[in-house]
């Protein structure tokens, strides 16, 4: 890309890594670090004339669940029910996710962009509309309404 003077990158983070979401903390803590090398990069390529962008997917009903890697339900533990509980709501979201194509499409959407902004969003409104009340509530009204949405 340095070579040509141009080009796109565009890294696939997740909505999850704008907030700490219960029992996926490491998974939000990797996608938000993403987003802020998306934002830091971006500044350092940008005198090659390459840009740099973060798509970030709500839920989509794909095959992921499949081969996602969790931490195994202990029998007994303190965490069995609550952590069972969220499991499964985990793979319920997923399994009445929107069509995939919608995120193949915002790509196409950034790829045929001169500017691209630096973060994008695509996935079910209320997914996306979390992200702002992130920023507008006080963090413990927001942290309610998670605990509630997940029935913790």
């Amino acid at each position: 890309m340095r070579q040509q003077n141009s080009g796109l990158i565009i890294n696939v983070t997740s909505i999850a890594g704008y907030m700490g979401l219960p029992y996926r903390g490491i998974y939000s803590a990797s996608k938000g670090a993403l987003e802020l090398i998306t934002e830091a990069f971006r500044m350092e390529i940008k005198d090659f004339n390459i840009q740099m962008t973060n798509l970030a997917p709500g839920d989509f009903a794909t095959n992921i669940a499949a081969g996602r890697y969790h931490a195994p339900v202990i029998k007994d533990s303190p965490y069995e029910k609550k952590y069972s509980f969220v499991l499964n709501a985990i793979d319920d979201d997923v399994n009445k996710g929107n069509n995939p194509e919608m995120v193949a499409k915002k790509v196409l959407d950034i790829i045929n962009t001169s500017k691209p902004k630096i973060h994008y969003k695509v996935g079910a409104f209320m997914q996306k509309f979390s992200v702002v009340l992130k920023r507008i509530l006080p963090d413990k009204v927001y942290e309610k309404l998670l605990l509630n949405h997940y029935k913790l």
